[in-house]
């Protein structure tokens, strides 16, 4: 059965998905073509428990599509007004189709909704045209959490006025 945009819907995770939501991010970060080396020192940062599923300040989405996940995102309020994208993937076989387009679009909302004005993204550099066209403006970098040495960009979402989601 495919999946389109169209035949999805965004809900919050649930803590049973922590492990699937774990393997998606690698293969997802697989997609840009990283070495087995560098995929397994990504292992750790792009591992999600239980407890990190139930922090009060953060939320993870799943978008789900022919009954299976596609792709998920989490948020962190960091403070009233300040909310980080911090994590988004999507399965491979879905990258470019609109998927990812989805889950930023959701995010942006949910962080409005809960009085966001700002939306942080540290993104993976083969995704920097993704997050500018998602409305992000290029801040700066930030070092991986995962390669001492790597950096990665910055991204800013202005999601007040005319810039909101």
């Amino acid at each position: 059965m495919k999946t389109s945009p169209e035949d999805t819907l965004i809900r919050p995770a649930r803590v049973d998905e922590a492990c699937l939501l774990s393997e998606l991010a690698l293969r997802s970060k697989g997609h840009w073509g990283y070495s087995p080396e560098f995929l397994q020192a990504c292992r750790a940062e792009l591992s999600y428990g239980e407890e990190q599923l139930l922090f009060e300040r953060m939320r993870f989405f799943v978008l789900e599509g022919a009954q299976r996940i596609v792709g998920f995102y989490a948020l962190v309020r960091h403070s009233r007004m300040e909310y980080e994208l911090e994590a988004l993937f999507v399965e491979p076989a879905f990258i470019g189709k609109g998927f990812g387009r989805l889950l930023v679009e959701h995010a942006k909302s949910v962080a409005s909704t809960m009085g966001g004005t700002k939306l942080i993204i540290q993104g993976d550099p083969n995704a920097e045209r993704f997050y500018i066209a998602m409305g992000g403006v290029l801040t700066g970098s930030k070092e991986s959490g995962s390669i001492p040495g790597r950096f990665l960009p910055t991204f800013s979402v202005d999601l007040t006025g005319d810039h909101a989601a």
